[in-house]
């Protein structure tokens, strides 16, 4: 809460409209108190100006938060509920919409969801002038789709460690490529790294180079084999062995697993300069 400031006018209204201006708002986000009404004196004598105490009044980014993204549910003619908490841990404010038939709200791969979350976080940085991180997820779908890029990524690298040949996964944001990423960062079999330029950058899945692909069939004429092209290297004969042989952990991090988790915190940062500045020029024009 910011402290109180007094303003004088030949009017209140005056007063008031000097306070708006110098504070750089409006006046649905004050609130004031009369300290003295103007007089006019006696034939020009005495003659007092009104003056006023005011402040600006204590923003609350939940409520900001929630009425930005009921709104714009309404315009959608999306009928659903919104939770909002503010995580202080994290700085963040976790919301979390609750209705019927949410896929509308989802859209392709979250693309609406992330829209959303976006546009709530201008909102509420613009009212309070500072950024602050919004957090939006419904059905748990965050969740869910980290799981399911997880489970890709898994499902691939057995098809690479099992053919041999490297496979491209479709272009992803920075957040889900570090999923890909860390989902596969202690398996000794296979590396990632990420080719491209955004917002087509995507994640490649290969042999990794020198490893030592165990043959445990000890009579096999063709021994123990590197991963090379994959043209020289025999292939398993059933799933639940190449499964029992391969899945040991390492601590051999991937190629590209600390760019694209720079990537990542290079975007939070542009948005939030982006928000920070939107902010300002939106209370330059008040």
């Amino acid at each position: 809460m910011e402290d109180w400031k007094e303003f004088s006018g030949n009017t209140v209204e005056e007063a008031l409209a000097a306070a708006l201006a110098e504070l750089g708002t409006t006046a649905d986000k004050v609130e004031y108190e009369v300290v003295e009404e103007a007089s006019t004196g006696f034939l020009g004598f005495g003659k007092k100006p009104a003056v006023i105490r005011v402040q600006k009044k204590a923003v609350n980014p939940e409520e900001i938060v929630k009425t930005f993204i009921l709104n714009v549910l309404g315009a959608m003619e999306v009928e659903a509920t919104v939770d909002v908490v503010n995580n202080e841990e994290a700085e963040t404010l976790e919301v979390q919409i609750v209705g019927d038939d949410m896929g509308i709200l989802i859209g392709k791969r979250g693309q609406t969801l992330d829209s959303l979350q976006y546009l709530a976080s201008l909102a509420v940085t613009k009212e309070t002038g500072k950024y602050v991180k919004v957090k939006l997820d419904t059905e748990n779908y965050r969740e869910r789709r980290k799981e399911t890029l997880e489970n890709l990524a898994k499902n691939i690298a057995t098809k690479v460690k099992k053919f041999r040949k490297q496979v491209a996964l479709e272009p992803m944001n920075p957040y889900e490529r570090r999923i890909i990423h860390s989902a596969l960062q202690n398996d000794k079999y296979v590396e990632t790294f990420s080719e491209g330029e955004e917002p087509f950058r995507k994640v490649i899945i290969a042999p990794k180079k020198g490893v030592v692909y165990e043959d445990r069939r000890r009579n096999s004429r063709y021994g123990n084999k590197r991963f090379d092209s994959g043209r020289n290297n025999k292939k398993v004969s059933s799933s639940r062995e190449f499964h029992k042989r391969y899945g040991a952990d390492t601590k051999d991090y991937s190629t590209d697993y600390k760019k694209d988790y720079a990537d990542y915190l290079e975007s939070k940062a542009a948005a939030k300069a982006a928000a920070e500045a939107q902010a300002k020029a939106e209370a330059s024009k008040e």
